[in-house]
């Protein structure tokens, strides 16, 4: 059974699921789904088109689905999916879609912390950690277990890659590709997330492939395809290896140098 605060207003068409806590001033709109064993914290805002998975927390001041901040918007339907586990600080908030896609994403086992806003269209996955007052223009897509620290700043379209580390106050409008730290202004590359991937168990020779391919990348003066090409022909094509050719060789935006 959920515990509700008569302080709470929640629509009547609102469906909640069991073993929910939502604190006092809480707002749930019309068509709200919200799955079980989520607490929703004093002051949480859902609005129209979000759904809710399990065993979220969403801290004080959160808004969710709200309508985007996008001028070609014209009141379609559209929506904003949470997946589960998520820690949502204070003050975050996720709009929900356009036309362009109609759905906002984000996954599951992610920490966005106080302030963050993800904007219409974006697609955040698993495991991330999103730092304060760290902002995402519409349809950013974020990979799995990447690091974003505070205060950065992600230009539209772009995409970060999974393992990445963003150092804190970083603005980028190009791709930051996936196992790298970018950092400085402007941004760069500056080399591969070492202690992320060794936290995450990398084995050493593998850690090895991913510098070899990223020293073929920026240090080899190969234009994009011949760089792809060469790590082909000289490094094992693991998954690992793959993704990174696939997330280079698709860059819409180009990567970071």
């Amino acid at each position: 059974m959920s515990k509700i605060s008569p302080l709470a207003f929640i629509d009547p068409e609102a469906k909640i699921g069991e073993n929910c806590t939502i604190g006092p001033f809480c707002f749930i709109d019309k068509g709200v789904e919200i799955g079980d064993n989520n607490e929703l914290m004093n002051s949480v805002t859902l609005l129209k088109g979000t759904t809710l998975g399990s065993g979220n927390i969403l801290f004080p001041g959160a808004v969710i689905g709200a309508i985007p901040q996008d001028m070609k918007f014209k009141g379609e339907d559209s929506v904003v999916v949470i997946g589960d586990n998520n820690k949502i600080r204070e003050n975050v908030t996720i709009h929900r879609g356009t036309a362009s896609k109609g759905i906002t994403k984000v996954g599951n086992n992610n920490l966005i912390m106080e302030n963050a806003h993800i904007a219409h269209d974006c697609e955040f996955g698993n495991g991330i950690i999103m730092g304060n007052s760290t902002k995402l223009a519409g349809e950013v897509i974020v990979d799995d277990n990447a690091i974003i620290s505070a205060t950065v700043l992600v230009h539209q379209f772009c995409r970060i890659g999974g393992y990445t580390m963003v150092q804190g106050g970083t603005r980028t409008s190009m791709d930051v590709p996936p196992f790298v730290i970018a950092a400085r202004e402007p941004v760069a590359y500056c080399g591969i997330n070492l202690v992320g991937l060794r936290r995450r168990n990398f084995s050493n020779d593998l850690i090895g492939d991913i510098h070899n391919a990223y020293r073929i990348i920026y240090n080899s003066n190969l234009r994009i395809p011949e760089a792809l090409q060469q790590i082909r022909e000289t490094i094992t094509v693991g998954p690992e290896i793959q993704y990174i050719i696939d997330f280079v060789g698709d860059s819409r935006r180009g990567i970071i140098r």
